[in-house]
């Protein structure tokens, strides 16, 4: 609960008597239930609107499923090189020729870049604002 133990908490309730005084108790601990209670209407009413838009309940979601810690990336790889391609190999030519050969034909299809150079003895611009 925030980090408060215990004794911290019945200090925190004792200094707050002190301070609000028997009087005004009652006022405040009913505020404080409105606000309780304000609170779970709004939990409930979130939970109501996600399953209206999603359309599923959030109680049957496996979360389990969607936790982020269960991915082992060596195990990923591991799965996603074992995996049978779907694309067929041309007859005959093994695997490896037929990625190398694929992507030299891709390296040939791309248009040469253009590189401007400065003319010998011009400066580079230069911002001043640039971090």
């Amino acid at each position: 609960m925030l980090g408060i133990n215990g004794p911290e908490f019945v200090l925190l309730l004792i200094i707050g008597l002190l301070v609000i005084g028997p009087s005004r108790l009652p006022e405040y601990t009913q505020k404080l239930a409105n606000i309780v209670k304000e609170v779970r209407r709004m939990a409930s009413g979130a939970r109501e609107q996600i399953k209206e838009e999603v359309g599923i309940d959030i109680d049957d979601v496996d979360w389990k499923k969607y936790d982020p810690r269960q991915y082992d990336p060596r195990r990923i790889i591991k799965e996603a090189l074992l995996d049978d391609d779907t694309k067929p190999v041309s007859a005959g030519a093994p695997a490896a020729v037929a990625t190398v050969a694929a992507a030299t034909a891709a390296a040939e299809r791309r248009p040469a870049r253009a590189v401007e150079r400065l003319p010998d003895g011009e400066r580079a611009p230069f911002d001043s604002e640039a971090t």
